[in-house]
């Protein structure tokens, strides 16, 4: 298992948040008994980044807080990079104010947006009912007993900038 965190936004700490994710990425690979040879990227940004990333790739011109990039998506026989799912974009603006609005921690609030991310990397989406209502069941189990719905705990990221 391998995982990378970049943070390209301008807040700091969020390079702090690699081992909780590690935590994350082996109760997913456990949950949906996964190969354990995967390795993601995780890249955190700011608002304006991710617009830019929604805008050129989704043709949506807004910010949100969660993207991810599966490299299975575009994947042939002969891929090299097999093991390696994709990367997740991390809007660090959204998950602050998301935070503030669902009333738990932004710990609670990035581990949710890496969880759900890391879902999309495997396949799953919310397009339809069905799916939403699957893609939340795992987001629960794989995430709840790491980080609770009502952490209120220290958080790793900071509001401060550079």
């Amino acid at each position: 298992m391998e995982l990378n965190v970049y943070n390209r936004s301008r807040r700091k700490g969020y390079s702090n948040y690699k081992k909780i994710f590690g935590i994350i990425m082996r109760k997913t690979i456990a949950v949906l008994n996964l190969n354990d040879n995967i390795s993601v990227s995780v890249i955190f940004v700011s608002d304006k980044k991710i617009k830019e990333i929604n805008r050129d790739y989704r043709n949506i011109d807004r910010p949100t807080d969660v993207i991810s990039f599966a490299l299975a998506d575009n994947k042939t026989e002969n891929d090299y990079f097999a093991e390696e799912l994709g990367d997740i974009f991390i809007n660090v603006d959204a998950a602050i104010r998301q935070a503030k609005e669902y009333e738990h921690s932004e710990k609670r609030e990035i581990c949710f947006l890496f969880t759900h991310g890391l879902l999309h990397l495997n396949g799953f989406d919310h397009q339809t009912a069905e799916e939403e209502k699957k893609m939340i069941k795992y987001q629960k189990e794989i995430l709840d007993d790491i980080v609770s719905e009502n952490d209120k705990g220290e958080d790793y990221g900071s509001t401060t900038t550079n």
